[in-house]
């Protein structure tokens, strides 16, 4: 078809970590097949979700904005995805697209695709593990013939769950980065996990019996992304099989983060730590984005919708909050100062915002949280990159700079969109109607419960009825 637009393949790989991936270092061959998709584009070295957990983060990848722009910062955030903003596959409908989406329904940051379909990616088939890769291309691979086979141009975005929590990954990924003895009675590690009275019984849910290491646990989560890794190639071979791969531009990346044994926030991805905010951005184009390319520039999940629109020559009109990367794509190192210092929110099992510069990380509680943390936190992320030693106490001049800085910023954009901060107005991110006052308050409130009970809390059954 003369004048086609180009496809969009884009894969939302919940919870994966770039540092977890062999395409950004990562010591174990986790990613060989989306290594070899990073060679063939653009791989951005330090792309960030400022945002987190879910639902802010999809909100802010799909619409192009920032937590001020789409007023969505809580996971269980309630109501619909506000009328003030479009999403992407709302304007590439406009622009004669065919929109999918899987994996994502009932979520009010997935708004706008015209069709939606839903595979298994939490409860254990009879094996006991969990094959959501494989589950996904069972009704991905359909559908992408589907949308082939029409003379439209389609999005396809898909939300993969392997890296999120079930670890399940089946044989022979589950052992592939792990040879000891999981069960070793003389291995304590697991026991603060499994103390840890509001994820008990959903890690206890999942995690074999027995198992004593935590080692074997994140192994698991390397395991899952390399299961995926697989089954992703399946999606890649088929593009080509089809004859797409020329008019097709693939884009991988993730919401956020996951805690894997860090910071006591065990298995999960909440704690405004840096293994919940880096995450990978890779985009393919042939002829369009260079081969091989790594950008070291900070980039944004607000950066993405405007870059994709970008390279595929739609003007949606939008001032977006993000920007296109497609300069730096051209010219590495144009802009090079922007994002240099982000502003950070988290409302999942705490409700915590911060701010980040090159050099430190600052966390403040907005309501006592349940580990019993501080309320202030600051790190410098050069002498402790991994923020194991909170500093706050002895740079209090630090933390008052940052403070002002952060708070700054939060007045510059209340004034530029007209609303108040939604980290100030989302009192009910919990869903309890309170309040927290304590953390003894919310470590005795909050409860994920087994794996259907974790499932609920994103299910479109919840999602409509708010």
């Amino acid at each position: 078809m003369a004048g086609k637009k180009p496809n969009i393949l884009l894969f939302g790989i919940d919870s994966l970590r770039r540092d977890h991936m062999s395409a950004y270092g990562y010591s174990k061959l986790t990613t060989p097949h989306l290594d070899r998709i990073a060679a063939q584009g653009v791989l951005y070295e330090k792309h960030f979700s400022p945002g987190i957990p879910t639902t802010p983060a999809y909100a802010s990848m799909l619409t192009g904005m920032d937590i001020f722009g789409t007023d969505v910062v809580a996971l269980r955030h309630e109501g619909p995805l506000g009328s003030h903003v479009r999403t992407l596959p709302e304007v590439l409908a406009e622009n004669g697209y065919n929109t999918s989406c899987v994996g994502f329904s009932g979520n009010p940051s997935s708004r706008g695709f015209q069709t939606y379909l839903d595979y298994e990616s939490w409860v254990p088939d009879e094996t006991g593990r969990t094959p959501k890769a494989q589950n996904l291309n069972d009704i991905a691979i359909p559908e992408l013939e589907r949308l082939a086979a029409d003379d439209k141009p389609f999005l396809l975005f898909m939300r993969h769950m392997d890296p999120h929590s079930p670890y399940l990954p089946p044989a022979p990924f589950d052992r592939m980065f792990y040879g000891k003895d999981e069960k070793d009675p003389a291995n304590d590690s697991m026991e603060p996990v499994y103390n840890f009275k509001p994820f008990a019984d959903f890690l206890k849910s999942w995690i074999p019996e027995g198992v004593t290491d935590e080692a074997y646990v994140s192994a698991q989560y390397d395991g899952a992304i390399a299961y995926m890794d697989a089954c992703i190639q399946s999606i890649v071979e088929k593009i080509s099989a089809l004859g797409l791969e020329e008019e097709t531009l693939v884009v991988i990346t993730s919401d956020h983060g996951e805690t894997l044994y860090e910071h006591d926030c065990y298995f999960d991805h909440h704690g405004l730590y840096d293994c919940t905010l880096v995450v990978p951005l890779i985009i393919k184009f042939p002829g369009r984005v260079p081969e091989g390319t790594r950008i070291q520039d900070v980039s944004v999940i607000s950066d993405i919708m405007p870059t994709l629109l970008d390279l595929i020559g739609i003007d949606s009109g939008i001032s977006f909050d993000g920007r296109s990367l497609t300069n730096p794509v051209a010219s590495e190192g144009a802009d090079r100062n922007r994002n240099k210092e982000l502003y950070l929110t988290e409302c999942t099992w705490m409700r915590k915002h911060g701010w980040r510069t090159p050099e430190w990380k600052l966390i403040r509680a907005l309501e006592p949280d349940f580990h019993f943390k501080p309320e202030v936190e600051l790190y410098n992320l050069i002498e402790d990159p991994e923020e194991n030693n909170n500093v706050a106490e002895q740079e209090p001049e630090i933390v008052a700079q940052l403070t002002k800085q952060m708070e700054d910023y939060i007045a510059r954009r209340e004034e530029q969109t007209g609303r108040t901060n939604p980290m100030y107005t989302n009192l009910n991110w919990h869903g309890k109607g309170v309040t927290f006052t304590s953390s003894e308050q919310a470590y005795n409130s909050l409860h994920i419960g087994n794996i259907i009970g974790a499932r609920s809390l994103q299910s479109k059954e919840e999602a409509a009825s708010k």
